[in-house]
C-alpha cells in the first residue's frame, strides 16, 4: 500500500501516544520514522513499531524519560539515556553537545543507555543545521550479535553504525554519510523478508556459516547472520565503534557477561565541530562545491546514470515519496496494524 507522510506521520503519534507517550514525544517519535521512510530508510521507519510497543510493554523501553547529564568536564560530556526513546534522548543529548561546541569550538559527547536511537543521520543533520561538522559511533547492546567477524561464521556484534556530517553552504546542500558497517543493515533484510523477496549474494550467511540469499535466515530459530562491510575494512570499523562507545564512552559493549533480552539499548559517541575555527567559510563553500562537482563529473559506469555524493539519495527520495507516498509491504504493515489495535488505535 501507498500512504500519505502527513497522514502516516498521525497514525504513529496516536500510537506512541495511547502506548502512554506524552503528545511532544509521540510527535517527536512519528516524525523520525516517517522522515526516515520518506529518505528512503525503511529499516529505520515505521516498521520498527512493533518491536518498541513490545520494549514498552517488557518494560525495556520508558515513555517520558529525558536525557540525564552525568557529566561535564570541559568540553566532554556524559549522558545517560534511562532507557528512554532513543529519538528523544539522542535528541537532547545532540542538542546539549552543540551548545558547547558553539561555545568551545569542539565537543565529544558519549551518549549511554538510550533505547534504539533509530537513523543516526537524523543527529548528523541536527548538527549541520547548527552550521556544525559531526562525527558519530553507534553500537547496541541488549540483544544477541547480528554480524559475524571476518573469517567468522556467526555473528558476534550489532550493524554499528557511523555518520559523518558536512553543513551546506550557500553553493552545496550538507552532506550526510551515514552507513551501517554490516553489508546492510538488518532492517534492510526484514522489509525482504517481509516482502517475500530473496536479497542479493554476499550480505547473508546462515546458522552453519554458507551463504545464503535467503532473508528468513535472520528470523529462524537457528539464526544467520549479517556479514561485514568491505570484509576485514567493515569489521574493523565495527570493532572500532563497539569499543569507543562501549568501552571508552563506557556503556558497555556485547560482549555476552553483559545484559541480553530482547531490548535495543545505544550508546553514541559523538564530536561536534565548528568548522569556522579551523578556516574560512567561503573557502569552505569553495571547496565543498568544487570537490563535489568534480566527483559528480566523472563519467558513469555501465548500469548508473550518474554519480551523486552522500545526501543525494536522500533528497531524492523526500522529494518523490511526498508527492507520491510511502509505500508499505502488506506484512510490514499488519505487524503495524496488529500493534496498534493493542492499544485500541486504528487509522
Amino acid at each position: 500500500m501507498r500512504i500519505e507522510h502527513d497522514i502516516l506521520q498521525e497514525f504513529v503519534e496516536a500510537i506512541f501516544k495511547a502506548a502512554g507517550s506524552s503528545p511532544t514525544e509521540a510527535a517527536i517519535v512519528a516524525d523520525h520514522l516517517v522522515l526516515a521512510n520518506l529518505s528512503g530508510h525503511d529499516s529505520h521507519g515505521v516498521g520498527m513499531i512493533p518491536r518498541y510497543v513490545e520494549n514498552i510493554k517488557a518494560g525495556f523501553l520508558r515513555p517520558n524519560e529525558h536525557v540525564e547529564l552525568l557529566k561535564k568536564d570541559g568540553s566532554i560530556l556524559v549522558f545517560d539515556g534511562r532507557a528512554g526513546f532513543g529519538q528523544v534522548v539522542a535528541r537532547e543529548a545532540t542538542a546539549q553537545t552543540i551548545a558547547v561546541a558553539q561555545e568551545t569550538g569542539l565537543a565529544l559527547s558519549a551518549l549511554r543507555n538510550a533505547h534504539h536511537i533509530g537513523r543516526v543521520g537524523t543527529y548528523g543533520e541536527q548538527c549541520t543545521d547548527a552550521g556544525l561538522v559531526s562525527i558519530h559511533f553507534v553500537n547496541v547492546t541488549g540483544h544477541r550479535g547480528l554480524v559475524a567477524p571476518h573469517r567468522g561464521s556467526d555473528a558476534r556484534y550489532g550493524t554499528n553504525p557511523i555518520c559523518i556530517s558536512l553543513p551546506d553552504t550557500a553553493q552545496e546542500p550538507r552532506i550526510i554519510l551515514d552507513f551501517a558497517t554490516s553489508k546492510v543493515a538488518l532492517g534492510k533484510i526484514r522489509v525482504a523478508h517481509n516482502s517475500g523477496k530473496k536479497v542479493d549474494e554476499g550480505l547473508l550467511i546462515d546458522n552453519d556459516g554458507n551463504a545464503t540469499t535467503d532473508p528468513g535466515v535472520m528470523f529462524a530459530d537457528k539464526v544467520g547472520s549479517l556479514l561485514p562491510l568491505a570484509e576485514h575494512k567493515g569489521y574493523g570499523l565495527a570493532l572500532m565503534c563497539e569499543l569507543l562507545t562501549g568501552a571508552i564512552g563506557g556503556g558497555g559493549t556485547i560482549q555476552p557477561k553483559n545484559t541480553r533480552d530482547t531490548r535495543i539499548i545505544n550508546n553514541m559517541l559523538s564530536i561536534v565541530i565548528d568548522p569556522t575555527r579551523l578556516t574560512d567559510t567561503d573557502y569552505i563553500a569553495s571547496e565543498m562545491k568544487a570537490m563535489c562537482d568534480y566527483v559528480r563529473d566523472s563519467p558513469p559506469r555501465a548500469g548508473y546514470d550518474n554519480v551523486i555524493v552522500p545526501g543525494d539519495p536522500e533528497r531524492e527520495q523526500r522529494e518523490l515519496r511526498r508527492t507520491h507516498g510511502i509505500e508499505i509491504d502488506e506484512e510490514t504493515w499488519r505487524q503495524i496494524t496488529e500493534a496498534a489495535a493493542s492499544h485500541n488505535v486504528t487509522l
